[in-house]
């Protein structure tokens, strides 16, 4: 009988070496990344670190430890079926992090990584920030539109902490995963899940916070889409025709919904052009993040009530 072949996990005896191993494999294979990491190396090493329950954000203490026989043949697994699947690596390991703080995904959500989790970890709206809000506490309704695997919900819970926050979406699925985050960071009393398609399910409702990153991708920009991205539901990206249809929509109902000192903060992609030129008579105040420049806006609700 012949021998076995060699397994990869013979010869890769420490981090380092599958580290290495791992960035070989994913440049010839050409993967795609964005889903919380832009490189080979970056996207390896979160692979790595995350499936060995070690601290994702310093890989140098580790690069020297020995590995167990089990945790290579674990570890060359995770590499294979991130190159076979095209499976962005936060689906793999079931954990995505925005600003250190993390959150289960599996393919029913969204990878998170919006740019709205920096401005709401960061105090970027408050009085030692932009001033928009002037007295976080006083915050004591917010809304999470499109909350997908509710993590911009939970964020908002903690940086509002006298908030009850409802978090919004119309997929059932996500919401089973936003519940189990929900879970995971002790939000219950905080954050209440409700189906439905944006405003809907909420009746007359009005808010001081309105939150979203709603779908804003042109449709032929998800036609396009590599197979990382052809991963996630596409309903979590699909805006129409221009990527803004669900914007526009936002935009109208939005003001119905925010108390007299309320604001909108949006996402939207690359779109300011289209949304100023349409939308002449709105103040748009677009606020930029350590990766984007104009793709957030922030609307007062006094600003809304300009919609014309």
């Amino acid at each position: 009988m012949a021998p076995a072949p060699a397994s990869p996990a013979d010869e890769l005896l420490t981090v380092r070496d599958l580290l290495r191993y791992a960035v070989s494999r994913f440049a010839a294979a050409r993967l795609t990344y964005g889903h919380g990491t832009e490189t080979a190396l970056d996207e390896a090493a979160f692979l790595i670190l995350e499936s060995l329950s070690l601290p994702i954000d310093d890989l140098g203490p580790w690069l020297e430890a020995r590995l167990t026989r089990t945790e290579r043949e674990k570890l060359v697994a995770l590499i294979e079926a991130r190159v076979t699947t095209r499976k962005p690596a936060p689906y793999l390991v079931g954990k995505a992090y925005i600003q250190g703080i993390g959150f289960r995904v599996d393919e029913r959500v969204i990878v998170p990584r919006s740019y709205l989790g920096e401005i709401l970890t960061t105090g970027a709206l408050g009085p030692d920030g932009l001033g928009l809000i002037a007295d976080p506490m006083a915050v004591e309704t917010a809304l999470d539109l499109c909350t997908g695997s509710g993590c911009l919900a939970i964020l908002a819970a903690m940086a509002f902490p006298a908030a009850a926050v409802d978090a919004v979406d119309l997929s059932a699925d996500a919401l089973e995963v936003a519940k189990l985050n929900v879970a995971d960071h002790e939000a219950e009393d905080h954050v209440r899940l409700v189906q439905g398609d944006l405003f809907a399910p909420l009746g007359n409702r009005r808010y001081d916070l309105i939150i979203t990153n709603p779908p804003y991708v042109a449709a032929a920009e998800v036609a396009a889409f590599p197979p990382e991205y052809q991963r996630e539901p596409e309903m979590a990206h699909l805006g129409g025709a221009d990527g803004l249809d669900i914007v526009r929509r936002i935009l109208a109902e939005a003001g119905e919904h925010l108390t007299a000192d309320g604001g909108l903060l949006c996402e939207i992609g690359t779109g300011h052009e289209i949304l100023e030129a349409e939308f002449p008579h709105l103040p748009f105040f677009w606020l930029d993040t350590a990766a984007s420049e104009s793709e957030v806006f922030w609307l007062s609700a006094e600003a809304l009530a300009q919609r014309g």
